[in-house]
């Protein structure tokens, strides 16, 4: 949420940074708004001040045995006035939270300036054995002819045909050696997050309730991107019939459950940074994207991702952001996957994000990047949402910054070592930093 203070004090430094991510801010809503709650805070205060003026007269009146009937109606008058401009003034409130919760996050000075993903910035790229990579330098192609991840799977035990019958499309189901690979890839993430990068991993609910959306940000905007599990409503009572049920959602990443910790609490700046990953899968229901990349694991409602989140001190966020997308990066160079690193545009960005890097793996099928982690500084955006704060040194209490980043997505990492270790007979060889977790198997076979 967009800090009210410097709406109020610099509109148009506000309004300019939203129009670098494109965005047109109703400033005659807003002032609209500001003007008529101040001029009804005004109204209040000077209500209230009559009101302390009249018992103070009253009370002089009466001590002096004088009649004070006419004072007294007129105070007795005073708090249904009150009452109803403290409605009015609380609906007031109530759409400037609206306009709050729907306006995105301001972008960092570094981020480009640009429309979409065509303008965003590649900073580096990374490919097996060399030391340094020119943006003109791709991988090396594979000396024959590349199969895509499904049809080398399908005799690995991945099997989409099972899965549609199940759920439907854009779901998969994996059996056997494949399945081993995939959950290898979560624990070899996790041992790394934890054992080298001090992260505390976490098992976190994979259901959650709206103010934990609206912490993070996926509540009011992205609902329809989201699985409800149970929807709130008139119609949607619960089983006693005494209230209607709480809206409840499927997660669509545990950034959303690591980073509600912090929500409404206080915490010690002793305690910062605190540092979390967990592996989860996550659903959406990918609203407005169809047709695209409806074959395969590249997108779905149901995948898993290993997940960090950083709580920091606002002075160290965006150090904590470079380190993160860091620890992003070592789990594909320990993979020896080729990527790149690029900077999000201010068009492309995320609605929370102050600044995000993407990480973009090789796919060697589609000849192409494709987008395996994000790492993102909301800044206060999300604490102030959440009402996240940090106790400094002199009691007084501030908003924390919050940072999220894939660790990386373990469907996509699966796609990514299927087709960048295929061999001509369709095998795949195990990357050495899994085998540990393969019980030492080399290769995935159809007979492994």
């Amino acid at each position: 949420m967009l800090d009210l203070g410097l709406l109020r004090k610099d509109l148009d430094a506000v309004v300019s940074a939203l129009a670098r991510r494109g965005v047109d801010f109703d400033v005659a809503r807003f002032n609209d708004l500001e003007a008529r709650r101040k001029d009804l805070q005004v109204q209040t205060e000077t209500l209230q001040a009559s009101r302390n003026a009249l018992a103070k007269e009253i009370g002089k009146l009466k001590s002096q045995g004088l009649d004070a009937d006419d004072l007294m109606a007129q105070s007795k008058a005073i708090p249904e006035q009150l009452k109803a401009m403290e409605e009015e003034l609380s609906a007031l409130r109530e759409e400037l939270t609206t306009i709050l919760m729907s306006t995105p996050n301001l972008p960092h000075a570094s981020v480009p300036v640009g429309a979409d993903e065509g303008d965003n910035v590649e900073l580096r790229r990374w490919i097996p054995g060399q030391d340094y990579v020119a943006e003109s330098v791709f991988p090396e192609a594979l000396p024959f002819e590349v199969v895509d991840h499904v049809d080398l799977g399908k005799p690995l035990g991945m099997d989409f045909e099972v899965a549609a019958k199940i759920s439907g499309s854009r779901f998969s189901f994996l059996k056997g050696g494949i399945a081993r690979l995939h959950r290898a890839l979560a624990q070899f993430m996790l041992d790394l997050h934890t054992a080298k990068h001090g992260y505390t991993e976490c098992y976190t609910p994979y259901i959650v309730n709206s103010a934990s959306l609206y912490g993070t940000g996926q509540l009011p905007k992205f609902k329809e991107d989201m699985f409800w599990v149970t929807k709130g409503g008139e119609d949607d009572a619960a089983e006693d019939g005494s209230k209607s049920k709480e809206e409840l959602f499927l997660i669509s990443t545990s950034e959303i459950s690591l980073t509600n910790i912090a929500r409404d609490e206080i915490l010690d700046a002793a305690q910062l940074p605190i540092k979390l990953t967990a592996h989860s899968p996550c659903f959406r229901s990918e609203a407005g994207s169809g047709g695209r990349d409806v074959r395969g694991m590249i997108r779905q409602h149901q995948f898993d991702k290993v997940e960090m989140v950083q709580i920091v001190h606002p002075d160290d966020s965006y150090e904590a952001l470079e380190a993160m997308t860091s620890h992003a990066e070592e789990v594909l160079q320990l993979l020896q996957l080729p990527y790149r690193v690029i900077t999000l545009c201010t068009g492309d960005m995320g609605f929370g994000a102050a600044k995000t890097y993407d990480i973009e793996v090789w796919v060697p099928s589609q000849n192409t990047w494709r987008e395996i982690s994000s790492c993102s500084n909301t800044e206060a955006f999300q604490a102030r949402r959440m009402n996240a704060r940090y106790r400094v040194s002199q009691g007084k209490n501030e908003f924390v910054h919050t940072l999220n980043g894939s660790g990386v997505a373990v469907g996509r990492a699966l796609v990514a070592v299927m087709e960048n270790y295929q061999q001509t007979d369709g095998s795949i060889i195990v990357p050495e930093v899994l085998r540990p977790y393969m019980g030492g198997l080399e290769r995935l076979t159809a007979q492994a």
